[in-house]
């Protein structure tokens, strides 16, 4: 082989080589940065194939999908009853500024989860602080996850990321706290019971003293009434029978004899001893009813 010809050869390849350095490609999955000597030259690439200068400029890349940070070690926060708790929490995240992103973190993602896991239990703890077990934990619980990410936001806006979301997976007592405080919640909700029963046995017994107070006035006014109406039912009896009596007095003298016979004698195994001659049964011994 001539000299000439592995000459051409050698700059062919040494041109490959060139161009295989100088290209680059970035898809739609990627954010990129061109660097010259440790200083950002270029951002914003669109998806597709881009140059830079070998040796002297370098590119990094970083995911621009959304990412999540589980965190390994619930963290043991306090409420504001000074309640321990061992939260759980994962978070949302994805970059929106690449260059702030490289600048703060050193585009090391570790570092990025690191500083945010730290904003975020930095959040809870605020947040927590500032509410009771039950509102933590089931009355304002979307609330708290709220204001945790409003919290947590302005703070991972320095690392030229967004916050999507934040969520507690997981809530509960450590177990050196929990027996204490389920036994506290027992004896609250024994003391919460007594206090009502104490009030239904009150107000049972209001029950009880005003329906007998009413049953009392029903019997008075209804034995009052009856007494009134017997009253006057034996007033107009009183006067029927003297009417009867100033009509004809032998009538009413036969019809009473008549109804004294019936009640006395009428019934099954009555036994009158009387001496026959007695008036009470003049009506028997004579038609006209002399003595």
């Amino acid at each position: 082989m001539s000299d000439s010809r592995f000459a051409a050869i050698v700059i062919a390849g040494l041109c490959l080589v060139v161009l295989g350095l100088s290209a680059f490609t970035v898809n739609e999955r990627e954010l990129a940065i061109k660097l010259q000597v440790g200083e950002v030259v270029q951002t914003d690439y669109e998806p597709g194939l881009h140059w830079k200068i070998p040796i002297f400029q370098t590119v990094r890349k970083f995911p621009k999908r959304i990412m999540t940070i589980e965190d390994e070690r619930p963290e043991r926060i306090f409420t504001a009853e000074r309640l321990a708790l061992q939260v759980d929490f994962f978070v949302k995240w994805r970059i929106v500024d690449s260059v702030q992103y490289y600048t703060s973190t050193g585009g090391v993602q570790q570092v990025a989860d690191g500083r945010l896991s730290e904003i975020i239990k930095n959040a809870i703890v605020t947040e927590f602080g500032q509410r009771s077990v039950s509102e933590a934990i089931s009355v304002e619980r979307a609330e708290l996850m709220r204001d945790m990410l409003e919290t947590a936001k302005s703070a991972a806006q320095g690392l030229g990321v967004e916050l999507i979301d934040v969520r507690v997976k997981q809530v509960e007592f450590p177990d050196d706290v929990r027996n204490s405080v389920y036994r506290q919640m027992r004896e609250e909700r024994a003391r919460v019971a007594a206090e009502r029963r104490a009030q239904g046995g009150e107000i049972a017994e209001q029950l009880r003293s005003t329906a007998d107070r009413e049953r009392t006035i029903i019997l008075a006014e209804a034995y009052r009434d009856s007494q009134k109406l017997r009253g006057e039912g034996d007033a107009r009896a009183a006067e029927i029978y003297a009417d009867a009596y100033n009509r004809d007095p032998e009538f009413y003298a036969f019809y009473r004899s008549i109804d004294a016979y019936r009640n006395s004698i009428g019934q099954s195994g009555d036994l009158l001893v009387l001496d026959p001659k007695n008036d009470f049964f003049r009506y028997l011994n004579n038609k006209n009813g002399a003595r």
